[in-house]
């Protein structure tokens, strides 16, 4: 039997306004796979989404959302898990969204390690507002904002999550929508800050203005750049600055989580009625 995705969808907002063959299609359905998978319950659920074709996700998605400014979806997300530290907040934004306007609220996101799911969908350019460079934007491609090719150096948001604190790192890609779905599922289960990068055609704005005309040549220029995790290891330092490895690429369970910190922080304020003491607290953290 087909799976339902109208159980999870605004059915009165289809069909999307995303591009035809674009990754996000795929994204929206292996995220609601994923949370079906877990059984996690629509009124549970906080989708949080900035600007940008990602920012159609909190349209879309039938369960509590915000639709936010550019850049802003951790700093909403943030106070939303505070509030509710009981839900599974997520959210979606660009590559642009998250590492550009957005990198100092990803930055802290990761931290702090917060429970809040970041998928970031990376098509490595700004799609929506007709193709500028964005931090993710390969050298030498063409763009609107470098015509005669880009010359910035081309940004990892794996690695920055990795060493700004985040708990889970993860990075799949859209041609491989069935190890998508599981990065998401193993997000959604963790505890603490889980980055998820998924690599993402944008044939229209990226991919034809620099000579891949159609949505398979975009995926297929995707999986010449990377490379699962184990195999990933096993080449020189040198071969590795070629490839981006897909895989979970950090998973740490003993990091505590920052609403359980701040928990305790409620706790040890109230030392004289029993609770923690503030030096006990320092032990735990």
């Amino acid at each position: 039997m087909a799976f339902n995705y109208d159980e999870y969808l605004r059915t009165n907002k289809m069909p999307t306004l995303w591009c035809w063959g674009c990754g996000d299609g795929v994204i929206l359905k292996a995220f609601i796979r994923a949370m079906d998978k877990l059984g996690i319950d629509k009124d549970d659920m906080c989708l949080i989404s900035g600007i940008g074709c990602s920012g159609r996700f909190s349209s879309y998605v039938d369960v509590n959302t915000i639709h936010t400014t550019h850049g802003r979806t951790v700093a909403y997300a943030t106070g939303v898990k505070l509030a509710n530290p009981d839900k599974h907040v997520v959210c979606v934004a660009g590559d642009g969204d998250a590492l550009a306007i957005g990198g100092n609220h990803t930055i802290h996101g990761c931290r702090r390690n917060i429970d809040i799911t970041l998928i970031v969908i990376n098509n490595f350019i700004y799609g929506l507002t007709n193709s500028q460079t964005s931090p993710t934007t390969p050298r030498g491609f063409w763009t609107v904002s470098q015509k005669v090719g880009n010359i910035d150096p081309t940004f990892d948001g794996c690695k920055l999550a990795e060493a700004a604190g985040a708990s889970f790192v993860a990075r799949e890609k859209v041609s491989e929508p069935r190890k998508v779905e599981k990065v998401i599922a193993e997000a959604l289960k963790h505890k603490g800050f889980s980055y998820v990068e998924i690599l993402s055609n944008c044939h229209i704005n990226l991919g034809r203005k620099n000579k891949m005309a159609s949505a398979m040549e975009n995926l297929d220029w995707i999986d010449s750049i990377t490379m699962p995790k184990k195999k990933y290891e096993k080449l020189s330092e040198e071969e590795k600055l070629n490839y981006l490895p897909t895989g979970i690429l950090k998973q740490d369970t003993e990091v505590i989580e920052y609403c359980d910190a701040y928990e305790m922080v409620k706790e040890a304020q109230q030392g004289k009625r029993g609770k923690i003491t503030q030096d006990e607290f320092k032990k735990k953290i």
